[in-house]
């Protein structure tokens, strides 16, 4: 197996011009005889150095507007040869195949030209075949030939050829053997997932091509890893580097937020992926001292999140408190002065952005994959179940705890009042538990349930969970409705003064 291989011949086709002046000219200064296509071989001409078309060696121009230029035997021949075997080489001599040791090439925009809303025909010109195959080609045969296929690798590459003139090592071709394969099963699978936007063939294909290790996962004995752009969601300002846990509280508090943006000053608090506070006023810092009263306790070590920009009044309380992470939209220059005083809190910019419209979750030896909740309740799909009405402000309330209720694990019950989470019921096996839960813990704060109103996630079977929200002082009631038996719930109702309004929509999360 051979090891360590001195470039002597190199092929250049890349769509990105950017960052491959400097490699281009050092393999000139070391003699490797440079081949290239098009727009790159016109680069290398422009910059005064010596290249041959690629039409020199097969004696075929480009042809069908460029769709055909590399795909030919003298090409592939001199990538895929293998430089020890003795018939490979009585063949490159008889059919004059030219050895090339080195292979940049980059591939078309193919998910650039999608995102950006172009026509199929332009989407469909844009998937590369001859730079995908000289990938594959030059990455399966890496004992003898040094495959780049990114232009983040550049740097790198210039890196390797200038430090050990021009000779790379086995190791070093073998990994970026590994890199090529990134960039085409990425590739693929962006076209094929494209493709089957329409087709709907039942299979997943998932690639993510930006990772970074964690320091652990859920626990210290579990390795973690997060693979995504962080950095398109996030301007990350301060603080230690993000956990797993983390992650997974910053993505529950960016749904909930979600919720409220554009609507009055919101802030929330989250742990273990439930708000434990929330409230909704006509300033942050009320907003926040409001949400902060849900659950003192349960705030140590929070997540921290606002649908509006901190200041420095609100971040003076908030330093009052030991918390993880605050994500907001901006902050004042005053409020990032103080809540960088803490050395190890973390500080998000959250920017404007698409979320995945699919949840995907691994399930048993498989993946679970289903759309995105993406149902706000609202005033147009309520349904009024009962004699008596719900007030105006009962209304915004209902809505308002709905939309907590959503991002809540299951079985849950929110109770709400004046747009202040009182206390939810969370993850518990029974609806009853659930609303018990809720209630303990509103008293066990000091919350006066008269006049509050009560969500749940799912349909009450039995009138049992209303009777008790109506002996603690609940007046109103959301719920999807939808059980066979939901006329004894409603009549309770009735017979008790309590409002109460069907959504049709099930918000169960688990």
């Amino acid at each position: 197996m051979a090891n360590s291989i001195k470039i002597q011949s190199a092929l250049i086709s890349v769509f990105h011009k950017d960052g491959l002046a400097p490699i281009v000219k050092k393999l000139d200064q070391l003699g490797v005889t440079l081949y290239s296509t098009g727009g790159t071989e016109k680069f290398i001409n422009d910059m005064g150095i010596n290249v041959i078309p690629v039409e020199e060696v097969t004696e075929y121009p480009s042809i069908l507007g460029g769709r055909v230029k590399t795909l030919h035997p003298k090409i592939f021949g001199g990538i895929l040869n293998r430089q020890g075997h003795e018939g490979d080489r009585i063949e490159m001599d008889q059919f004059q195949i030219p050895q090339l040791d080195l292979i940049i090439v980059d591939l078309y925009p193919f998910e650039n030209t999608v995102a950006s809303g172009a026509s199929e025909q332009d989407i469909i010109e844009k998937i590369d075949i001859g730079g995908i195959s000289l990938i594959r080609a030059a990455a399966k045969n890496f004992n003898d030939t040094f495959c780049v296929a990114s232009r983040e690798d550049y740097e790198q590459v210039l890196e390797i050829i200038s430090e050990n003139n021009g000779t790379t090592t086995w190791e070093q071709r073998r990994y970026f053997a590994a890199k090529a394969f990134n960039v085409s099963s990425n590739y693929d699978t962006a076209i094929f997932n494209y493709f089957n936007a329409i087709a709907e063939i039942p299979a997943l294909k998932v690639s993510e091509t930006q990772g970074q290790v964690l320091r652990y996962g859920e626990n210290p004995h579990q390795k973690g890893y997060f693979y995504g752009d962080f950095d398109a969601m996030f301007d990350k300002l301060h603080g230690k580097e993000l956990s797993y846990n983390n992650l997974l509280d910053v993505d529950a508090a960016v749904n909930l937020i979600g919720e409220f943006m554009g609507e009055q000053p919101t802030f929330a608090i989250l742990k273990h992926n439930n708000a434990c506070g929330i409230a909704q006023r006509d300033t942050i810092k009320k907003a926040y001292l409001d949400a902060l009263a849900g659950d003192p306790v349960s705030a140590f070590g929070g997540i921290l999140i606002s649908n509006t920009q901190i200041d420095s009044a609100t971040a003076e309380e908030i330093n009052q408190l030991f918390c993880e992470v605050v994500i907001a939209p901006s902050y004042s220059s005053e409020a990032l002065d103080i809540l960088k005083g803490k050395k190890n809190r973390i500080i998000l910019v959250q920017k404007l952005f698409q979320l995945p419209q699919n949840t995907l979750r691994t399930c048993l030896n498989g993946t679970l994959v289903q759309d995105r909740d993406n149902l706000t309740d609202t005033l147009g799909n309520l349904t009024e179940a009962t004699h008596n009405k719900p007030t105006k402000n009962e209304l915004d309330d209902l809505l308002f705890a709905s939309k907590v209720c959503k991002h809540t694990k299951s079985n849950t019950i929110v109770l709400a009042k004046n747009k202040q989470l009182f206390a939810s019921g969370t993850g518990q096996t029974s609806r009853v538990d659930a609303l018990r839960q809720a209630i303990d813990k509103a008293n066990s704060f000091q919350f006066d349930l008269k006049g509050a109103v009560m969500a749940s996630d799912a349909f009450f079977p039995f009138p049992d969970c209303v009777e008790i929200a109506d002996k603690a002082g609940i007046t109103a009631v959301i719920q999807p409705g939808g059980s066979i038996k939901d006329q004894l719930s409603v009549d309770y109702c009735n017979q008790h003064n309590l409002s109460m309004v069907f959504t049709g929509v099930r918000h169960f999360k688990h």
